[in-house]
């Protein structure tokens, strides 16, 4: 081999190896930071009148795994630490999420979990922060959790839909946030009737679908409210007709479902029509258009204002052009009686291009 090849090999590595590092450079700031977002939350010495007895755990125990659901919602970390006032001693445990609508939907499904506990709990949620605390605390405590969680999270609120559920004769414990496929499911088997799940198959998540579960009661009258909100109307309308054959296919002829705006509203199993209409009409959704170009009150001035306003412009520019050629043609005439041959009009040094066709010569004075 030629010592130009060896180099030129030696070359070729060396640029491949660098583009390789780079790659993997580049590929680890996007997969590292997610990674280190639950060790970039500090755990404070004291909460309130809670002082830490003991280290943070950064790795969850065995029975603390995150499941399917928490997985889909986008859990980067997991840890606890003990707090002690006294004799009374509490477990805290906090969930960090990608972001606030996955910290959203393990909310709903962590309290859920704890409705089915027979001890007392308490579940604090503060943007992509999720905290739960083994045992009951006060309004003092909570206060002091909130204001901690609030310091440490990314201050991103939680999803709107959230808010679009009516409050009378919801049970709070039933609501059910779904940003994915497997939240949704675990959310109909649990609220809906039979083979509410199979709906999840044209419920649109691959087109940025969110859900909102919630059970509803007044009297005799039961419903389940599913709201499916989508990034478009346009979407939520194509969704829509999906949604209604798949009502249909499911066998669930007694729900109905509605679009308003971007956002679709299935009373799932009501024992009446006339409640799920009732249900539907307290839905807290309204749709607003908005002009962001700045705006003024336009107003069409009389005519005859127009007019005064024609007429005045326009004398006021034959007064200036009269003026102006007064000026012009005065002065001209005036320099000419006091210096007749001197400023204009000199003789002497005007000249005329003849081009001899006549015998008669052109005297320049002639021309004034």
């Amino acid at each position: 081999m030629k010592p130009g090849t060896s180099v030129s090999l030696l070359v070729s590595n060396s640029i491949a190896l660098m583009r390789s590092s780079i790659f993997i450079f580049v590929t680890a700031l996007f997969l590292l930071p997610p990674s280190l977002r639950a060790a970039d939350v500090q755990w404070p010495a004291t909460l309130g009148n809670w002082t830490a007895a003991g280290p943070a755990r950064m790795t969850p125990s065995a029975d603390q795994q995150p499941g399917p659901v928490l997985r889909e919602a986008g859990l980067t970390g997991l840890s606890s630490r003990s707090y002690q006032d006294g004799s009374q001693m509490r477990q805290l445990r906090l969930y960090v999420f990608h972001d606030s609508s996955g910290a959203y939907e393990g909310y709903t499904l962590l309290r859920a979990l704890e409705a089915t506990m027979n001890s007392n709990h308490a579940i604090a949620i503060e943007s992509n922060l999720v905290l739960w605390v083994d045992g009951s605390l006060t309004s003092d405590q909570l206060k002091a959790i909130h204001s901690w969680e609030r310091s440490v999270s990314d201050g991103v609120s939680s999803p709107p839909i959230a808010r679009y559920l009516p409050d009378q004769g919801k049970d709070l414990v039933s609501e059910r946030y779904a940003l994915g496929p497997v939240a949704f499911r675990e959310a109909a088997k649990a609220l809906g009737p039979p083979d509410t799940s199979g709906l999840v198959d044209v419920a649109g998540f691959n087109s940025g679908a969110e859900a909102m579960f919630a059970t509803y009661k007044n009297g005799k009258d039961e419903a389940t409210l599913l709201l499916i909100e989508y990034p478009t109307p346009q979407l939520a309308e194509l969704h829509l007709r999906h949604l209604q054959r798949g009502l249909a296919d499911a066998k669930l002829k007694t729900s109905s479902v509605e679009r308003k705006g971007s956002l679709l509203s299935i009373v799932l199993a009501p024992t009446s029509a006339e409640y799920a209409e009732k249900l539907r009409g307290a839905v807290n959704y309204e749709t607003q258009v908005t002009w962001n170009e700045p705006s003024s009150t336009a107003t069409d001035p009389p005519i005859t204002s127009t007019l005064v306003k024609i007429i005045t412009a326009t004398g006021v520019f034959m007064m200036v052009t009269l003026v102006l050629g007064i000026a012009f043609g005065g002065v001209r005439v005036i320099t000419k009686r006091l210096f007749p041959g001197k400023v204009f009009d000199r003789p002497a040094q005007m000249e005329v291009l003849q081009l001899g066709l006549s015998s008669k010569p052109i005297d320049p004075r002639d021309m004034y």
